[in-house]
């Protein structure tokens, strides 16, 4: 197999698993699948702080909400078309994500850990504010029209979300995976694993940690936007704290450090719940609490902590096809043998 086939495997089998799900899928089951996508690029900006740069964030919950709102003000106050509000969501974010970013030059650990915990507790509160209701619509919220296939393609509402969804999902993913595996991606996981050598290296840590939460912020906030389409309706009790822990829960349960790692991490937040809840109707908390501890014992370093080496040595296997000796050149005949002195 070509090795550029097998580097891009792993993205073509993504893109023909997403896709099938338009052929037979109901609405409700494109509207879960469109928010694992939406989920998956949420936990990817939370994987890049925390996973990649070594800060510890609780706080991507306030920013999946200002790309929630900035889409819905966008749409309902000023008719943007839904598409327009993606870029500007991603700017609004990346800004405010620079500034949150500022002071993590100060802040690590538990103590960075504690203040963006009290930015996603915040949040809700401040879009709630009387002040700020005839654009966030206070505690009512802000309902979102559904769009429409464009270009007359034959797609209803569901399907076309859906596959919105996905494009804007992967090539943001292709975005990340670039970042993560150059030189900005290297600089990033050494000032995760030792500072100071990389400082002594040359890097520039005031900058990377708060590009970091730039870049971060923007896919996090570019998710919210997708979530406040896929959903049609945005509120402050929407982006409560819970939101902020289910996205930790997606990361750790994904796999840390790791582009392929949210995807799974989305699917275990997003249909995990129904299935405890289907279990147990009396408690559905406590058996998603004992779904999640099994899944910590069986799986430490998450889902595709355990299936990455499996599939490299698959892929490596695949790659490793030895070539076909010609047939006069792989053994030689008789006659050659015999041509041959005693010390040849």
């Amino acid at each position: 197999m070509p090795r550029t086939l097998v580097q891009y495997a792993g993205w073509i089998l993504w893109l023909v698993i997403a896709l099938v799900p338009l052929a037979f899928a109901s609405g409700y089951q494109l509207f879960q699948l469109s928010m694992v996508a939406v989920y998956a690029l949420a936990i990817l900006g939370f994987n890049l702080v925390t996973g990649y740069n070594g800060q510890l964030s609780l706080g991507h919950g306030a920013f999946y909400a200002v790309g929630a709102y900035t889409t819905a003000i966008m749409m309902s106050l000023w008719n943007a078309p839904y598409w327009a509000t993606l870029p500007v969501s991603a700017i609004v974010c990346a800004g405010f994500g620079f500034l949150i970013g500022l002071p993590a030059l100060r802040l690590g650990g538990l103590y960075l850990a504690l203040t963006t915990f009290a930015l996603a507790v915040v949040t809700p509160q401040v879009l709630k504010y009387k002040y700020f209701e005839d654009w966030t619509g206070g505690v009512q919220g802000i309902v979102i029209d559904k769009p429409d296939a464009p270009f007359g393609l034959p797609l209803n509402g569901d399907q076309w979300i859906y596959l919105f969804s996905l494009v804007v999902t992967t090539l943001l993913f292709l975005l990340a995976a670039n970042l993560v595996r150059g030189r900005v991606g290297r600089a990033m996981i050494a000032i995760r694993d030792h500072p100071l050598a990389a400082e002594a290296m040359g890097v520039n840590l005031a900058m990377f940690k708060t590009r970091t939460f730039a870049v971060a912020a923007m896919l996090t906030g570019v998710s919210g936007s997708l979530g406040s389409i896929v959903v049609q309706f945005v509120s402050p009790d929407s982006y409560s704290i819970q939101l902020s822990l289910t996205l930790f829960v997606g990361l750790i349960v994904g796999g840390v450090a790791s582009i392929a790692g949210p995807i799974f991490g989305a699917v275990f937040i997003e249909f995990i719940p129904n299935v405890a809840e289907s279990v147990s109707k009396a408690a559905p908390s406590a058996v998603y609490g004992v779904i999640l501890i099994v899944f910590m014992f069986l799986m430490p370093r998450g889902v595709w902590g355990v299936l990455r080496p499996r599939i490299r040595r698959l892929l490596a296997a695949a790659a490793r096809e030895p070539a076909a000796a010609p047939a006069n050149l792989a053994q030689p005949t008789e006659p050659a043998r015999a041509m041959r002195g005693p010390g040849e």
